[in-house]
């Protein structure tokens, strides 16, 4: 209650436009992209809260430290330790697998810098977890934010980067000179042997 009541003061107020589709209708990864600015996290709440969406969402270990971890665990964060990032996989997994509901939000650019790459643990969290996967976004072009299509994955793993691609082509963060095309590692072929 409180929680929809202080999001709609938030739109009310703010100079981004809420433009959204329907939330989903089961647990679900939430992709927040592109992810350039700390003010994402604002914004990812500011929608989850308006749209009465329970989230967990992974933030680097180093944000839970000290009297910060208590409030970021409240909100809904679960820490990562990037020296031992995949097992973070199999925890989320056995979490949704123990009944525990929720839509986990996940930044697959990484931190909010330029790379090569968007982490793949979103992909495989969704495929384990047998989830949908929800596009949520930030356009700075436009002003607006929220929630796209939720998608299926179907594990053709370049066909489902296409779709997801294709979404999130026209979309800029706050600081689009740090936009991360959507490409996961997975994508490349495999070096052959001469």
């Amino acid at each position: 209650m409180v929680r929809r009541l202080l999001s709609r003061l938030y739109w009310a107020c703010s100079r981004w436009a809420l433009v959204t589709e329907a939330a989903p209708s089961r647990p679900a990864v939430l992709l927040g992209a592109p992810h350039t600015s700390n003010w994402d996290f604002v914004l990812m709440l500011g929608i989850a809260w308006r749209l009465g969406i329970p989230v967990r969402w992974l933030g680097k270990a180093s944000l839970f430290r000290g009297w910060r971890g208590p409030v970021m665990r409240r909100l809904g964060g679960i820490p990562v330790d990037r020296d031992d990032a995949s097992r973070v996989v199999a925890d989320v997994v056995a979490r949704i697998r123990a009944g525990d509901v929720f839509g986990l939000v996940v930044t697959p650019d990484g931190t909010r810098g330029r790379s090569p790459y968007w982490k793949s643990g979103f992909y495989r969290i969704a495929r384990e977890a047998g989830m949908p996967v929800t596009l949520g976004y930030v356009d700075r072009t436009t002003m607006t934010t929220g929630l796209g299509p939720t998608v299926e994955l179907t594990g053709d793993v370049h066909a489902d980067m296409e779709v997801i691609r294709a979404f999130y082509a026209d979309k800029a963060g706050l600081r689009p000179e740090l936009r991360t095309e959507p490409r996961l590692r997975d994508e490349d072929p495999a070096p052959t042997a001469a």
